[in-house]
Parts: structure tokens; C-alpha cells; sequence
């Protein structure tokens, strides 16, 4: 054998170096204080069909939890974020962003672009929510900067189960306008926020999205029934005409499906478990499960013929008959379909605490 010379051992230590130049290791992470973490990205566009964003980034401040909004302009949504992270002493990082909020005349003329760019980049998760701003959002971002309850993820908070979520609020993210953009039986709603007058902020009902584009709006009351269709918590109050006031904790469907020469016929019925907050009066559960009955019925056939005629499924009726369609077809279902569709929407009251209701 020969012997370990010296020569060896300083190939060896060559190979050992050029080895270890070619491992990428930490040189490009960035320390935690070195980036900014927004958790609002708020979007509108301008003039030259150019993108303003907006960035709610929350800072820390002596134990208490401050918030800067900041907003650059662009041809894209990323060359708007660069603008704003090129004047920063922090580079912007998109990871953490909880809401995405999209002014309404943006929302109207389509979003197809900002999703797919959302999906594609993958700088923002697709978990994210979506909502839209009913009113201008420098106006918005304006009140809000100037608000003294102002929080860095209040607006998070307000869509989050376990804070300030109702069920008169609807639940889309990212994903969901993605997946309702490539869908032939399946639109989305999507929240209207408005800066309020003595809270942060308001709800004014839910932008009805079809392919990517707000065509139509529905109500809260609306909402807490599209909520209640799709399987959402239902934990809302309803006001029943002038005997009672309701919450349902609890809701189950049943549905039956029937297509003769491209006529749906959607027979279901909607069971609720309630229990009764207020009474007014002599009343019975009789009266309150006739009454409630009759609201949610009105207000639901109302509330679907609205989206009949606007041609946007939100309630996903398209999806029950899927089976029943051929699928070369089924691009047609929003156009030749869902506006012929007919209903019989029941809604069966069952009353949890009748212990506390006169039944005479």
C-alpha cells in the first residue's frame, strides 16, 4: 500500500472545498426583522389599466400592535408590490396575507387575471380570503389609517369563526374563485365591506362572482341563506315578523332532482333546528314555525330567481345534476338550464326550547 502523502491530502481538501461551494445553504434568508409581513392586500386599478396596491402591515410597538398602510402602483400586481418593497427598508413578503380585498369596479370589470396570477405565483397562499371593498379604496384605506381601533389583524379577525364571524358573512378564498372561474356548475359570493360609522368595518351584503365577475348582489339576510344551503355554520338570528325573533343552531337538506327535455325540477327541504331569543305577546311555537316558514321561503325563491336571471349559481345547484347531463352539455347549464329550473323549497321548523313558549 502506499503511503499517505501530502500531495493526497491537499486533492482531497480541493475536492472536500469545491464540494462545499456548491451547496446553497442560507446565503439568500432573510431575517424576520428584515421583512415586512402584510396581512391585508388591497387591490383597485387606475388609469392606463395599471394596478394600485394597498398593504395593511402590522407593527410592533412597545407591547402594543401598531398598523401602517402603505400602497404603490404598477403594470402588474408584483411590479406594484416591488415599487412599494423598493422605497422600504424591509423586503414585502406576500406568504403571511390573510384577506385579499378587491375594489368593486375591479371586481366588475373581472378578476380572472388576479386569481390566476394568485394561483400561478404562489407568492399568497390560496387559503387566503377574498372579499371586495364596496366603496373607493383610497377612500377606505384613508378611514382606516386614521382610525384609533385600528389593529394589524382586525380585518382577519372579523372573517375568523373564533372572533367576529357571521353567518351573514360568506367564506371564499382564493381557491374557490379559481376553481368557480374553470367551472361549468358553480359560482361563488363574496363579501362587500364598507368602513363603518362606529365600528371598523361593515358588511353590505355579498358580490354574486360568475366566471370572475360581480354580476349581481345579495343581501345579509340572503347570504346567512346561502350559508345555510351550502352547509356553512348557521349560528344567525332572524327576526320573525312581529312575535319572535330566532336562532338557528342547526341544519340539515334533502334533495330531489327530476330533468324532463332540459327542464330541472329541484324539489328540497330544508330542515332547521331554532331555538326562540324574544317573544312579543300570545304567541305559539304554531304561529313561529308557520311565520319563519313562510319568511325564509319568500326569501329564498326571491334570492334564486335573482340568480336566475343573473345566470350565477352560487348555491351549486348544477352540481346536482351532474349525473343527469351529458357532459358536453353541461358548459350549457348556466345559460339554457338554471334559468329554466324550477323549485319547490320547503323549510321544516323544528323548535329546540318550546318549554318557554305558551302552546294555547
Amino acid at each position: 500500500m502506499k503511503p499517505f502523502n501530502l500531495k493526497s491530502k491537499a486533492l482531497i481538501t480541493v475536492c472536500v472545498l469545491l464540494a462545499m461551494m456548491t451547496l446553497t445553504g442560507c446565503w439568500d434568508i432573510r431575517d424576520i426583522n428584515h421583512r415586512t409581513l402584510p396581512v391585508v392586500l388591497g387591490i383597485s386599478t387606475v388609469e392606463d389599466d395599471q394596478y394600485k396596491v394597498f398593504l395593511k402591515i402590522p407593527e410592533p410597538v412597545e407591547g402594543s400592535m401598531e398598523v401602517k398602510i402603505v400602497s404603490g402602483t404598477g403594470k402588474t400586481i408584483s411590479h406594484a408590490v416591488d415599487v412599494i418593497s423598493r422605497n422600504m427598508e424591509t423586503s414585502v413578503d406576500l406568504l403571511h396575507v390573510k384577506v385579499i380585498m378587491i375594489e368593486r369596479k375591479t371586481a366588475e370589470k373581472g378578476m380572472k387575471d388576479i386569481i390566476a396570477g394568485f394561483m400561478r405565483s404562489r407568492e399568497v397562499s390560496p387559503k387566503a380570503l377574498v372579499t371586495i371593498c364596496d366603496q373607493n379604496m383610497d377612500e377606505f384605506f384613508s378611514i382606516l389609517s386614521e382610525s384609533k381601533n385600528l389593529k394589524g389583524t382586525n380585518m382577519f379577525d372579523y372573517f375568523e369563526k373564533n372572533a367576529g364571524w357571521n353567518p351573514e358573512i360568506a367564506l371564499t378564498r382564493i381557491w374557490e374563485v379559481y376553481r368557480s372561474i374553470h367551472s361549468y356548475t358553480r359560482d361563488v359570493a363574496i363579501p362587500l365591506i364598507v368602513t363603518g360609522e362606529t365600528t371598523t368595518y361593515e358588511q353590505a351584503g355579498s358580490a354574486v362572482i360568475k366566471n370572475g365577475k360581480m354580476v349581481e348582489q345579495i343581501s345579509n339576510d340572503e347570504t346567512l341563506l346561502f350559508n345555510a344551503f351550502n352547509n356553512e355554520s348557521t349560528h344567525g338570528q332572524i327576526e320573525v315578523l312581529n312575535h319572535a325573533s330566532v336562532m338557528i343552531i342547526g341544519n340539515s337538506m334533502d334533495h330531489h332532482t327530476d330533468l324532463t327535455d332540459k327542464q330541472p325540477v329541484l324539489k328540497s327541504r330544508i330542515n332547521l333546528k331554532v331555538v326562540v331569543l324574544e317573544t312579543r305577546g300570545k304567541t305559539s311555537s304554531a304561529m313561529i314555525k308557520k311565520e319563519l316558514s313562510h319568511l325564509l321561503s319568500s326569501r329564498f325563491s326571491s334570492m334564486l330567481a335573482k340568480l336566475q336571471e343573473s345566470e350565477a349559481d352560487i348555491l351549486g345547484l348544477g352540481q346536482l345534476y351532474r349525473t343527469k347531463i351529458d357532459r358536453k352539455e353541461l358548459k350549457n347549464w348556466r345559460s339554457i338550464y338554471y334559468p329554466n329550473l324550477k323549485s319547490d323549497i320547503q323549510f321544516q321548523i323544528d323548535i329546540q326550547n318550546e318549554g318557554y313558549l305558551r302552546t294555547t
